[in-house]
Parts: C-alpha cells; structure tokens; sequence
C-alpha cells in the first residue's frame, strides 16, 4: 500500500492504494506534560465512486484477516469503529470527541503521582535493572558494545578511515517522500552528503562536487556540502534517495542503487541490534572520493 508508485512499490506483484492523513480518521496519544489525547475525524472521503478508491491499513488488514480465517479477532468493521472502542471508557465516540471536545483531552500534571500507582513497570517501581528484558533472556543492565564497524578495527580502518553516519531529516523532504513533486524537487534537487571542510579539501573534493561514498557493501553517489560542524572523520549522508524521472522497471527502479544509501549499510543479523534488531544506520566506515566523470 503507498500514496505514490515508489521504487518498493515498482517490486511489488500488487500495489494498493492507500488512504492519505486527510482521508482517514486519527488518534494520537502522549505522555509528555501530563498526557494527552488527540483526535479527528476525516475530511475527505477516500473513496469516491468512479473516482478513486482508497483504503486505510486497517482495512487492508482486516479484509486479509477475515479472509483467512480470523474474523472473530477482528471485531471491529472499520478504523472509527476501533477508535470509538478506544474513546469508550471517556464516554465518547470518535465523533462526538471531535465535536464536544474539540478532537483534545488533556490530564493534569499530578506531583509524585508513583507514590499513588507506582511506575508502568512489572515491578511498580522505578527500575535500572529491567526485569523485562530479564524475563526475555537479554541483559537487564545497560551494555556498551563496540560497532561491527569502528576505528577499533584496524584492518577495516585503514581501508575505510571515516565513520559514516546516515538518516538525518532535511526540508522539504520527509524520509522517501515528496521527491516526485516537482515544486518541492526544486528546492532539493540532489542527494546531499556533509563533510568538513578540512577533510574535503584533504581528500580534493571541492563544495559542490559529486562524490562517491563506499564501504564493504558498495558505493553510491552524492554531493558534498561543505560544513563546518561536523567532525573531520565523519561524513553524514542523507537517505530516502529515488529519482521519479528515471525508468521505475527494473534494473532502473528510478535509480534507487545510485544515491540511496541503504545500498551500502548492512543488515547482517550479526550487525544488527541483538534485542530491538535495528541495523546500524550511524555506525559504519567509509570511505568518499570525487566522481571523475558523471
């Protein structure tokens, strides 16, 4: 399911269209500042006859569920259903807390409110051992393990020498998305990748120069933004990278394999976090050199 044909999307037997925020209802809840509760309803209808016909996960999931079988695990029909079960112990439907309540319920903030109900733990109390992870056969004391890939690594290092760090957010995309809205592609056109100064005129790479960025697993290529607050041995790549003008069948897949950074980060199980199984998106080595010829 996705909002555009992305490149995931060109490798999937069917593609499904998928409900927009304006076009599905929403229930948002925080802890932070006492708590709170927000919600709203739809304002857009995501089907409409002749027109379109979109559906939201929920409904995806349910229509699957139902069908295999597990009909009685699913009991409610849609997601307002779902949410006027979660809204029940308030006293509301989804509808009437938007309407009578403007969508927002907050809770007052309440001083030393444990020493009433304790912490949200198995134990109630505030815990620096977590029997949690105890229960599940992992350490229940805070651990520091080295990276698969450091500076400690020597042989690694010396062909490798900088610490790569991917994922930070950048206007006015938001991870994969909006790089087919030409509008929003003017202002970012390229993948941009933020090396020191010092280091690029080290390494010749001038401002502005397309580079390639390698590790074990490969290269994709960028270009450098000098930047001044980032360390000479580390180099931050952005992600989410596709290009919609290029051919979206494979091999092409809209040039996913030229600047998308996830072609070279590793999802080795033994790279991998060993409890949450997060791969390593800000703990690998690289190395950068300028593209001679584009």
């Amino acid at each position: 399911m996705d909002f555009w044909m992305t490149p995931s999307a060109e490798l999937a037997d069917y593609v499904l269209p998928s409900a927009s925020w304006l076009e599905r209802p929403c229930i948002a809840t925080a802890c932070d500042t006492g708590g709170f509760i927000g919600g709203g309803v739809a304002p857009l209808p995501p089907v409409e006859e002749g027109l379109y016909e979109r559906r939201t996960d929920y409904e995806f999931w349910r229509g699957l569920g139902s069908r295999m079988g597990q009909e009685e695990h699913w009991p409610w029909k849609n997601l307002e259903d779902a949410y006027d079960y979660r809204l029940a112990p308030l006293g509301y439907s989804l509808e009437e807390f938007v309407r009578e309540k403007g969508g927002h319920a907050s809770f007052p903030i309440e001083s030393k409110k444990y020493e009433n109900v304790g912490f949200a733990t198995p134990t109630g109390k505030f815990e620096l051992y977590s029997t949690v992870f105890e229960k599940l056969g992992y350490d229940p004391l805070p651990r520091y393990y080295e990276p698969p890939e450091s500076p400690a690594r020597p042989e690694l290092a010396d062909e490798y020498p900088l610490i790569l760090i991917t994922g930070g957010r950048f206007l006015p995309m938001y991870h994969s998305e909006h790089r087919q809205i030409d509008s929003l592609r003017k202002q970012h056109p390229d993948p941009i990748a933020q090396v020191n100064p010092a280091k690029a005129t080290e390494l010749g790479i001038e401002d502005g120069d397309w580079m390639w960025i390698e590790t074990p697993r490969g290269r994709v290529k960028q270009k450098c933004r000098h930047f001044d607050g980032i360390d000479p041995d580390v180099i931050h790549a952005q992600h989410g990278w596709w290009f919609p003008e290029l051919p979206g069948e494979e091999p092409w897949l809209h040039g996913v394999w030229e600047s998308n950074i996830n072609v070279v980060t590793s999802d080795d199980p033994e790279h991998c976090n060993r409890i949450s199984g997060g791969w390593p998106l800000r703990a690998m080595m690289c190395r950068v050199y300028k593209v001679k010829d584009r």
